[in-house]
């Protein structure tokens, strides 16, 4: 019987799965954009570079909606791969979730209803700061406004995201606070694009002249060669913290960024978790297992979901190492099956939002 993987901290992870299983949970989705992700080859999180500026807001539409109103068609890879939250939106629906939208900085506005941080996008850091300070300082305050508005609705909230280019962003982050991330990032592409990834973030980190001592605290850091969605996610993670509530962060290596941000500014990482998918586990191009270690060693999990014997060859492409995780995959995934809905169940009925959507 297929069962979720304990990547990290097995015995955290159960005790911490045993406590939300029967607690109240609310899901936010954390959109934003990047410069970086026009970047050729950067990212496949769209058909071309110039459409990943509108997957953020067709990621969210489609979620909620089924369908997309800011593009014609659900996003895809170049490959025709479709975007990770149909898994996101099959147990959402299963599991009956709440879910809010929260636009930290997406180039496009998406065409429902979300919160708005009062932020902008991401700039590409190799010719200028991610975020000007003052706007990175607004996206933070926002933020803790807005996470203290509705803290006491849950116990439990799972955080996903979408930005596409965000994992070089991560790495710029991760690498500017002093952390060897150089070789653990994930990326989309079935062919990690490491090389290029690394010439963005050392000719952003040149741009600057980096070193971690001539920085106070993740927020200018982040402002400097980061992306809205770090800043965002993470100010809304201290306040979960600081209110005794359980994060579950929705995603793979780009959530390492997070608990980095958590450790420069000094917070006491409690009851936090990160829920991947299988994909991100067994790529061979990355390592969360050790980054996080690395940064701090909070548990990890992942859904061991298939696509092995799929019907479809957009989803069998995920078995090839395409995609791997995004828009709270992971985390949905694995929060459905602890409610008591097998993977079985979970692929059975990806297949049939396949068949409506594309087929």
């Amino acid at each position: 019987m297929k069962d979720l993987i304990y990547a990290n901290k097995p015995e955290e992870a159960r005790s911490f799965l045993e406590k939300v299983k029967n607690s109240k949970v609310t899901s936010l989705i954390v959109i934003a954009s990047t410069m970086v992700s026009k970047i050729k080859g950067i990212s496949i999180a769209g058909e071309n570079p110039e459409l990943t500026l509108y997957t953020p807001a067709a990621d969210v539409e489609y979620l909620m909606l089924g369908k997309c109103l800011s593009i014609n068609a659900i996003p895809k890879t170049p490959d025709g791969i479709p975007t990770p939250a149909i898994i996101s939106r099959v147990c959402i629906k299963l599991t009956d979730i709440p879910c809010l939208i929260i636009n930290a900085g997406s180039y496009i506005k998406p065409k429902i209803p979300y919160i708005e941080m009062n932020g902008r996008y991401g700039e590409d850091i190799r010719y200028e700061d991610a975020l000007e300070i003052s706007v990175a300082k607004r996206l933070y305050e926002n933020a803790k406004i807005f996470i203290r508005s509705i803290i006491n609705i849950s116990d439990t909230f799972i955080i996903g995201e979408s930005i596409p280019g965000g994992t070089t962003t991560s790495l710029a982050f991760l690498v500017a606070l002093g952390y060897d991330a150089w070789d653990k990032i994930s990326s989309a592409s079935k062919h990690n694009p490491k090389s290029l990834k690394a010439s963005v973030v050392k000719q952003a980190l040149d741009r600057i002249k980096f070193n971690t001592s001539n920085s106070n605290n993740a927020l200018e850091i982040a402002s400097y060669v980061g992306d809205p969605f770090i800043i965002v996610t993470s100010s809304i993670v201290e306040e979960l913290i600081d209110a005794n509530k359980k994060v579950i962060l929705a995603g793979g290596t780009q959530m390492a960024s997070i608990v980095a941000f958590l450790k420069k500014n000094n917070r006491n990482i409690k009851n936090v978790l990160i829920a991947t998918t299988r994909w991100i586990i067994e790529d061979n191009s990355s390592d969360i297992i050790s980054l996080i270690n690395e940064i701090h060693p909070v548990p990890i999990i992942a859904s061991n979901l298939s696509f092995m014997e799929s019907k479809y060859e957009g989803l069998k492409k995920y078995e090839d190492g395409y995609v791997k995780e995004g828009v709270g995959a992971g985390g949905f995934s694995c929060y459905a099956f602890l409610r008591g809905f097998s993977f079985e169940t979970i692929e059975k009925e990806v297949e049939k939002e396949y068949e409506r959507i594309f087929v």
